[in-house]
């Protein structure tokens, strides 16, 4: 390590490393005068891996996140990561000619502070050796702070007051403008000013220069001077809607009120970028979903390179920040794969054509008869893993947890690749002894798809192992996806007919064949082929509309369609036993956390949506008769488990509770013991389902299909809570009762005020009335 030139005039203390693969800068906050190379190191490794992460920031082209390390002198300390992807030919040069944008970003930051000019405090710069691998830019984390883009929006809505009532309005865009004046009088030119890109201290009255923290720094230039041109392409693109508004920023630039040829200027560059804009999403709306077919897939830059030399078929590496299988095989790729096994997949479209008129036909009658009939609630259930060896006491922590949540059903994903299991056994030992019913779920790799003996034993040995613990077995594990390395029926029948066999042999149950999302073709093509074995239940991975409501329809089928769908499968099908029924086992809505989330950001939903799909979902499925079980995929895990780890504002562990948590454990609490009744009149957008309490009582669910008015995550802000509370009255629809509730608990398990009659308020948020 050795000392690095500063920037001209610049004294901002700060080394150059070289370790292990990394390479760049850090600042004193990261590396004392005498550093030593591993605590350096160390600190550098965990920057860099998001399984670290405690927030995700923003999630787009480049991927920002919050974590927490320990500095040079042993404090801890919030940081911001940006992640840089180099991947490509385009990236690589321009990294070799200009630095990569995490370099450039750093470079330019050392330029603001010298100017005294706010920014985020650079911390690191760090690349990667390799020749595309990641770069990544670290900052001081800003806490408590917002985004000028939200008091923007509230200027050009007329309704500033009421989201910050605090915030003196003439002060804010004085502030603003003082701020880029200093920026460009300093020869700094941003070049991709936005109104994200500005950050003030949340709370504010009235805001100075100082408050305005400048960030987003990769393509800003230093000038010797920042002429007219340079300084209105900045200007133009702040989004001021008011005239007044507008005179006012600019006399806060000027210094005094602007001349007639910067007024004019404004105004043209202004109106010339957003148009621009408006132009380029015209022009490209008709060519967007060939360029999104033809555009090559880039992995997250966690995931490891697939082997070398791997065929097509065996491009496969595991994600451990999303718990599940990769598949770095592009698009023609499989598809040259797909025809070599055309033969296979028309064998299986012939079976397919064979059974449909008999699945359609039962599939009516099943769904003439949803929610006609009386039944128990079975009950939620919950999918579980062990935690890493990072977090201490997982089991009892897993155990805690389970309990706390009340639900009698766990699933427990057992992953037959693995050498060792004690982790696993000493959950499920934890979790039989609470009296918690186990089943166990067998996924397969491409490794064991090719070595069958490998999978013979591999299954023998858990099914003895954990047989003790539970004696029913999912075999198999989204066999539709060829990145859990299945590529034809044929496949999955040889691993099926041997696990069946092995399971059968020792007493055991076998369920299956696990197909992942609406994908009914492919649990026809399996459960009706001459070759399926016999399973004692038919098993899936039921997911519903990723990016709305339970109760949307896909393909005119909506959460109970799609449920009876599955069922109409199974029972026409010789390959489930007579009565076995249809259990969901996977279900989730993925979170927008990055590359945390196992669906990527278009069917991401926030925490709030997430608890409120889940309840409906789980009612909608267990109520209607179309399914026996519904079990939710995970309970600890980023990017959609019931709770958060590593997370800022969660307990000892870094473990937080998220509201889908506290929903479910409200739903199994109010509806412990209850039988379903029947299904209530509504007004159209609205459910309420009577049931019959364990006490003898009676209780409603209700819930109304309009969109909340919560917002994405990377849309929301506690700043505008006023705002969505003004318009969440929107969201509810009124339904009637029987008769008069006597209690009323919305879906976290708080007391609402009982109505004075048998009309209530419905909301996206289930509430449960008890009569």
């Amino acid at each position: 390590m050795s000392e690095g030139p500063l920037a001209a005039g610049g004294t901002w203390p700060r080394r150059r490393f070289e370790l292990d693969g990394w390479w760049g800068e850090v600042s004193s906050t990261l590396a004392p005068s005498s550093p030593e190379d591993r605590a350096l190191l160390h600190r550098i490794e965990r920057l860099v891996d998001p399984s670290h992460a405690v927030e995700t920031v923003h999630w787009g082209r480049n991927y920002l996140y919050r974590t927490e390390i320990d500095t040079a002198a042993g404090d801890p300390v919030g940081v911001v990561v940006k992640q840089f992807r180099n991947q490509g030919t385009k990236r690589r040069v321009e990294r070799r000619l200009k630095g990569s944008k995490a370099e450039r970003s750093w470079r330019r930051a050392l330029d603001f502070v010298d100017a005294g000019v706010t920014t985020a405090e650079p911390v690191a710069w760090i690349e990667s050796t390799a020749v595309d691998g990641p770069s990544f830019f670290v900052t001081r984390h800003l806490a408590d702070t917002v985004e000028a883009r939200y008091i923007f929006r509230a200027l050009a809505d007329d309704r500033l007051a009421e989201a910050f009532p605090h915030l003196d309005r003439e002060a804010f865009l004085d502030a603003i403008g003082e701020a880029l004046r200093r920026m460009h009088a300093a020869g700094l030119f941003h070049r991709d000013l936005s109104i994200g890109n500005l950050l003030l201290p949340q709370g504010i009255e009235r805001p100075t220069a100082d408050d305005v923290a400048v960030i987003d720094l990769n393509r800003a230039r230093r000038r010797r001077a920042v002429g007219l041109h340079e300084r209105h392409r900045d200007l133009c693109r702040l989004t001021l809607v008011h005239t007044s508004d507008r005179r006012r920023f600019l006399r806060a630039y000027w210094g005094r009120g602007p001349s007639a040829l910067h007024w004019l200027l404004y105004l043209a560059y202004h109106y010339g970028f957003y148009g621009r804009l408006a132009a380029k999403k015209a022009v490209r709306a008709p060519f967007r979903a060939l360029a999104t077919a033809l555009k090559p897939r880039r992995a997250h830059v966690h995931i490891p390179q697939a082997p070398e030399g791997a065929s097509a078929r065996d491009k496969i590496v595991w994600d451990h920040l999303s718990d599940q299988p990769h598949q770095h095989a592009g698009r023609l790729e499989k598809l040259r794969v797909r025809l070599a096994d055309l033969p296979s997949h028309l064998h299986t479209a012939a079976i397919i054509a064979r059974a449909a008129p008999r699945v359609a036909q039962r599939h009516r009658a099943l769904t003439r008869r949803a929610f006609a009939r009386p039944r128990p609630w079975q009950g939620a259930g919950v999918c579980v893993r062990p935690l890493p060896e990072a977090i201490p006491g997982g089991t009892e922590i897993v155990r805690n947890a389970v309990r706390d949540l009340g639900v009698r059903h766990v699933l427990l994903r057992l992953h037959p690749w693995q050498e060792e299991h004690d982790a696993e056994e000493e959950l499920a030992r934890a979790l039989r002894a609470d009296g918690h019913e186990l089943i166990f779920a067998l996924p397969q790799t491409r490794e064991l798809v090719r070595d069958r003996a490998l999978w013979r034993r591999r299954i023998e040995h858990l099914a003895t192992r954990f047989a003790a613990h539970g004696d029913t077995f999912q075999v198999g594990q989204a066999i539709n996806r060829s990145k859990w390395g299945i590529w034809r029926a044929s496949e999955y029948l040889d691993l099926a007919h041997d696990a069946v066999t092995i399971l059968h042999r020792e007493g055991l149950r076998a369920i299956g064949p696990a197909v992942i999302d609406f994908e009914p073709y492919a649990t026809l093509g399996i459960l009706h082929h001459p070759r399926c074995p016999r399973f004692d239940a038919a098993a899936s991975l039921l997911y519903v509309d990723r990016r709305g409501a339970p109760e949307n329809p896909q393909l005119g089928f909506d959460t109970v369609g799609k449920a009876a769908l599955v069922r109409a499968i199974a029972e026409t099908s010789n390959a489930v036993r007579e009565g076995g029924g249809s259990w969901i086992t996977e279900v989730n809505w993925p979170l927008w956390e990055g590359p945390h989330s196992p669906a990527g950001k278009d069917v991401s939903v926030d925490e709030e949506q997430q608890a409120d799909y889940l309840v409906r979902y789980f009612v909608l499925a267990l109520t209607s008769g179309m399914a026996e079980r519904v079990y939710w995929w995970q309970l600890v895990a980023r990017g959609y488990g019931l709770i958060a780890p590593r997370d800022a504002a969660g307990d000892a562990h870094g473990l937080r509770r998220r509201p889908a948590f506290q929903a479910m454990a409200t739903m199994s609490r109010e509806l412990d013991g209850a039988r379903f009744l029947r299904r209530l009149e509504t007004p159209d957008g609205a459910w309420l389902l009577l049931f019959g309490a364990a006490d003898g009582g009676e209780l409603a669910v209700g819930w109304s299909l309009r969109s909340s008015a919560n917002a994405t995550a990377a849309e929301s802000t506690a700043a505008e809570s006023t705002a969505a509370e003004s318009t969440a009255a929107e969201s509810t629809v009124a339904g009637r009762l029987p008769w008069i509730a006597r209690r009323v608990v919305d879906r976290d398990g708080a007391e609402l005020e009982t109505p004075a009659s048998a009309s209530v308020e419905l909301a996206p948020g289930v509430r449960y009335f008890r009569l």
